[in-house]
């Protein structure tokens, strides 16, 4: 056999063989690289929400469950606000706080009149619920901006790489596969890359702003329930 066609036999071997995840990285242009590994860092970063996220809210969950087993389980209001009040609180306990906090200052003050109480009460409880909304939707924000941006950057690394390999078969001006192949893929991994970085962040922004909402209209339905309660003791005080 002709030494030339078995070397040129093994060319298509040679060349396969470096067509792996790490070849593709390794060979590809710094800027591709730069892409790649920002990619893989907002991937990790995002994994690093959701799992964050997940305990969050079902810590959440069971706390206003909790919570709301203590208030209608009939319990004094003012021996569960005692209780509450000696200590960091959360979600639909800090509502309730907040609001009996207010209620006690303006009957501790021995003021004549109650003319206002009821806004006054509305509007801690309001605060309190924004303020919890707020806590419950940290970082979400990130989740949002790799879902949206992630397959464009991943793009962005793929035009550079087809750049740079158009560029190289111009240099050398061979067009065969062998030599087009591996640039494109590397380019192409770029995508790829976006792609597992958008895709989970996308879920979960969905997932968790699904539930953010949830628990957001729990809070809500009980300081409307606990503002009329309070309605009442200060008609009746009136």
């Amino acid at each position: 056999m002709n030494p030339a066609d078995v070397a040129q036999s093994a060319l298509p071997v040679a060349a396969s063989a470096d067509v792996s995840l790490i070849a593709l990285f390794w060979q590809a242009h710094w800027i591709v690289k730069a892409v790649m590994l920002g990619l893989l860092s907002c991937s990790v970063w995002v994994w690093a929400i959701a799992i964050d996220k997940i305990f969050l809210y079902a810590r959440t969950r069971r706390s206003m469950d909790r919570f709301e087993q203590a208030f209608w389980s009939g319990e004094s209001i003012e021996e569960l606000y005692r209780t509450l009040s000696a200590k960091p609180t959360h979600s639909m306990a800090a509502c309730f706080v907040a609001a009996m906090r207010e209620w006690k200052r303006s009957f501790e003050s021995h003021a004549r009149s109650v003319a206002g109480l009821q806004m006054r009460i509305d509007k801690v409880m309001n605060v309190s619920i924004a303020r919890e909304v707020e806590r419950l939707e940290r970082r979400l924000l990130v989740l949002a901006t790799v879902g949206s941006a992630g397959p464009f950057v991943g793009l962005f690394g793929t035009v550079w790489g087809i750049m740079s390999s158009f560029q190289s078969i111009a240099a050398s001006k061979n067009t065969s596969l062998a030599v087009v192949a591996p640039g494109i893929a590397e380019a192409l991994f770029a995508t790829a890359v976006g792609l597992i970085a958008a895709i989970p962040a996308t879920i979960f922004y969905n997932k968790f702003t699904s539930e953010v909402n949830r628990q957001a209209q729990r809070l809500e339905g009980f300081a409307d329930e606990f503002s009329a309660i309070l309605s009442r003791q200060i008609d009746e005080r009136g």
